[in-house]
C-alpha cells in the first residue's frame, strides 16, 4: 500500500500545472480545486462550463479562494446543465479537443474538467482526450460511496493505459479503511495522495484552513 502523503514546496520549482479531474460527478472537484488553487498559489482554468452560468465553477474559486486569483475564461459557456456533448449538441455546437489550449501564463495553473475520464465531449472524443492533448498531470479526486472502489479503479485503469501521469491521488472525506486501502493498493508509487477532510459549509475561511493544514503534511 502506499501510503505517502504529500507535502509540495513550489519554491525553486518550474510552473506546475494540474489537470483535476475525478471517479465521477458530485464529488468535489471543485472545492478541492479551491484548495488546490490556493495551495500552489496558482491560476484556475475551467476549460467546459455545462449549467450555472448564473455561479459558475469559475465564480466559486473567486469565492471561496479570493477576488485576486485569476480564473482565465472558459473555451465553451453552455446553458444546459448536462454532459457537455449534450449541451453543446442544444445550442448547435460542435466541441473538438483541437479547440482547447492552455491558457498562457507564468503562474501556476489548475484546470478542472467536467465529471469524470470518459464524459463525451462529442459522439467521439471524451474527457481524457482533452487530458491528453493538453499533457499535462491530473489530480484524481476520489470520495467514498457504494461503487466507489470500482469508479477509482477503472479511472486509474485507463490513465495508465493511456499512459498520462497521475500525479495526485485526492481522497477527498472520510474512508472506511477497507476501501482506502484497495484504491490506494492499485497507484503507481509516484502517485502521491492528498487527503482532504469533509468540509461542513464550504466558505472562504474554511478553504484556507484545510490549505494551512496540507502546508504540515511530512
Amino acid at each position: 500500500m502506499n501510503t505517502k502523503e504529500v507535502k509540495i514546496e513550489t519554491k525553486n520549482m518550474e510552473q506546475k500545472i494540474l489537470f483535476v479531474t475525478g471517479i465521477g460527478t458530485e464529488i468535489g472537484k471543485t472545492v478541492c480545486s479551491a484548495i488546490l488553487t490556493k495551495y500552489f498559489n496558482a491560476d484556475y482554468w475551467k476549460p467546459i462550463q455545462s449549467g450555472d452560468l448564473h455561479f459558475s465553477d469559475s465564480m466559486k474559486i473567486k469565492d471561496w479562494v479570493g477576488e485576486h486569483v485569476i480564473c482565465h475564461p472558459e473555451t465553451y459557456r453552455l446553458q444546459l446543465a448536462a454532459s457537455p456533448h449534450q449541451s453543446a449538441a442544444e445550442e448547435g455546437i460542435l466541441i473538438r479537443v483541437n479547440d482547447f489550449k492552455l491558457p498562457e501564463t507564468q503562474n501556476n495553473l489548475i484546470v478542472e474538467g467536467a465529471g469524470g475520464l470518459m464524459v463525451p465531449l462529442s459522439d467521439g472524443e471524451f474527457m481524457i482526450d482533452l487530458i491528453e492533448k493538453l499533457n499535462i498531470p491530473v489530480a484524481l479526486v476520489v470520495r467514498n460511496y457504494l461503487g466507489c472502489i470500482n469508479h477509482s479503479l477503472l479511472s486509474i485503469m485507463v490513465l495508465n493505459q493511456r499512459k498520462i501521469n497521475l500525479k495526485y491521488l485526492i481522497l477527498n472525506g472520510n474512508f472506511p479503511p477497507d476501501t482506502e486501502r484497495i484504491i490506494c493498493k492499485n497507484i503507481q508509487p509516484e502517485t502521491e495522495i492528498i487527503r482532504i477532510p469533509d468540509i461542513e459549509n464550504i466558505s472562504k475561511e474554511n478553504i484556507e484552513s484545510i490549505t494551512k493544514q496540507l502546508t504540515k503534511i511530512g
